[in-house]
């Protein structure tokens, strides 16, 4: 026999058994389209708009379905519902992290947002802890915060009302005030270590960008130095981006839709706040539209389509399927920050989605940007604390002006890994 025909025999058994071990185990686990051998439902899927494939299969089988990326099974949850059920109703059983492999690589299972098991569950309390110890959570975080304030508004003064990109300015904000928590001081926006730290977040974003897949951690307890420095820079990494990301996407957003910005806004902004003093915490309650403007921005911009990856911790029956332990979780964030039931005309960005007929804020158990459960994002206070303060202050000195008409701004989102961040932005920043 040939060399040829031996690997076509090999090729083909190894194609079969792919096939029997994926098609064996489809009867416990929730239904989903037949995978091809080897490369799963990759062929199967709109990469392009993966959130449309998801709604499509949802509708073909079930709001829990099964897709193969590869070999290995991966439950996708959709709709408030299924999430819901799945964060809240049982949130140990789906509190698991699933692996992505090129941050395994730099990580080794440590720090807190992809480590599993005790190691996750102690430096997640040993963090909100000191934390906390460290000013996270009190009244002086607000003087943190309204600080870096004054020094955004002064960077963004220095751009004389020209056109730029504020990217990099607005990424120094949030990371400042990661900065003054961890470090108990700020950092000045062109200091050579505060620049060297703004390029290694940079480097952890494009890691971030690589394909995932399953992989056990079988990595002990452990308080060392690697340990430790892994959750600092996990709490910078997602303390900065995530934040920035938002604020531009909002200044983005009220550049494309400036009736927002220029009436409602604004009034509030001077009746309630006025230009003799700084915006504050209690001034968000007196403050509706802008808040339900924020929540918009978050909502519509829908950050991270399907969450970090989760994955069981243990074999679970649930809504009648089994789901092996290990099993890799997609959390369908946006079929539930884009249902149309809940928030008619989701795409449009429209902030009277969180005001009632009074005109008074409205709250929805459907506003899960920070997703839900044990894994959800421990920051949100700040981080919903830096979105009001940030832009209150930057919308109370500037008026915000395209280069382009409105008409002609793309909002549309550039897929980045697991993010969804908004094209690159021109704009001038016009004293008021």
């Amino acid at each position: 026999m040939d060399s040829v025909m031996v690997l076509v025999l090999t090729v083909s058994c190894l194609l079969l058994l792919s096939l029997w071990r994926q098609s064996s185990g489809r009867g416990k686990l929730p239904p989903g389209p037949m995978p091809l051998p080897i490369i799963g439902n990759f062929l199967q899927i709109d990469v392009k708009n993966i959130q449309k494939s998801f709604t499509n299969f949802s509708k073909a089988y079930s709001p829990v379905f099964t897709l193969y990326f590869g070999t290995q099974p991966t439950v996708v949850l959709y709709g408030y519902e299924a999430v819901k059920e799945a964060l809240i109703g049982h949130g140990e059983e789906f509190s698991g992290r699933g692996r992505l492999p090129a941050v395994d690589k730099v990580v080794n299972g440590l720090g807190i947002t992809f480590s599993n098991g005790n190691i996750w569950k102690d430096m997640r309390r040993f963090s909100l802890m000191t934390l906390q110890n460290l000013g996270m959570g009190k009244k002086s975080m607000e003087g943190c915060v309204q600080e870096e304030a004054q020094y955004l508004v002064g960077e963004l003064r220095k751009t004389n009302g020209s056109p730029c990109d504020p990217t990099f300015i607005l990424t120094c904000a949030p990371c400042n005030v990661i900065s003054s928590i961890i470090f108990q001081s700020r950092f000045d926006y062109k200091d050579q270590d505060f620049l060297n730290l703004m390029e290694k977040l940079q480097e952890n974003n494009k890691i971030l960008s690589s394909p995932w897949i399953q992989e056990n951690c079988n990595y002990q307890l452990n308080y060392t130095l690697e340990n430790l420095a892994v959750t600092v820079t996990n709490l910078f990494a997602a303390r900065t981006e995530t934040t920035s990301t938002t604020l531009r996407y909002a200044l983005l957003l009220l550049l494309k839709h400036p009736h927002v910005t220029g009436k409602d806004i604004q009034e509030e902004i001077d009746r309630v706040v006025g230009r003799h003093r700084s915006p504050c915490m209690k001034d968000k309650s007196h403050m509706p539209y802008t808040d339900a403007m924020i929540h918009e921005v978050q909502r519509c911009i829908n950050l991270v389509p399907s969450n970090m990856p989760h994955a069981v911790t243990c074999d679970i029956k649930f809504r009648n399927y089994f789901i092996p332990k290990g099993t890799n979780i997609l959390i369908s964030l946006s079929s539930v920050l884009l249902d149309n039931k809940e928030f008619p005309n989701p795409e449009m960005f429209d902030p009277g989605h969180f005001l009632d007929r009074n005109g008074n804020f409205k709250k929805s158990d459907y506003f899960i940007p920070f997703s839900l459960g044990k894994r959800m994002c421990a920051g949100e206070s700040l981080a919903c604390m830096e979105l009001f303060l940030f832009l209150t202050n930057i919308l109370q000195n500037f008026k915000l002006k395209p280069p382009v008409h409105s008409k002609d701004i793309d909002t549309t989102p550039v897929v980045r890994g697991l993010a969804s961040v908004p094209p690159s932005l021109q704009l001038c920043f016009s004293q008021v």
